[in-house]
């Protein structure tokens, strides 16, 4: 199965101080191994707008570049509209990324693997599958 690799893990992964032994960069390194990883342009724009410097935009440019964008159709858009409405009547908050990300997931059938807790909220009404942080 694919997985959809939220912003907060890529970000973790490639801080320059991250030691390389941590559990969840080990977890993105299998599944980049085992060629599973599955990137969203919106996700691509979130990692990359967090980077003020240029020789290190540039490099992440790079790096993230092994990784193509599954394209993203009118469908999805219309899903995450409707995921959030959903959530939103129920008190749960989001942004319009995250509940792209969702739509992304259950249209493609891809897991998403995140360490943000908001996701296990928005699982709890919408059929998401999340990867573990181990």
């Amino acid at each position: 199965m694919k997985v959809l690799v939220d912003t907060c893990i890529w970000s973790l992964a490639l801080r320059r101080k991250t030691p390389r032994e941590n559990t969840i960069i080990l977890q993105l390194r299998e599944l980049i191994d085992e060629s599973r990883v599955q990137m969203l342009g919106p996700i691509r724009q979130e990692i990359l707008s967090g980077i003020p410097a240029t020789e290190h935009f540039d490099s992440v440019r790079k790096y993230l570049a092994a990784f193509k964008d599954q394209p993203l159709v009118e469908n999805d858009y219309e899903v995450a509209a409707e995921l959030y409405n959903v959530c939103r009547k129920k008190g749960i908050q989001g942004s319009n990324t995250d509940f792209l990300i969702c739509a992304a997931a259950i249209n493609y059938k891809m897991a998403i693997f995140t360490s943000d807790n908001d996701f296990a909220l928005y699982a709890k009404s919408m059929p998401i599958k999340l990867m573990t942080v181990s």
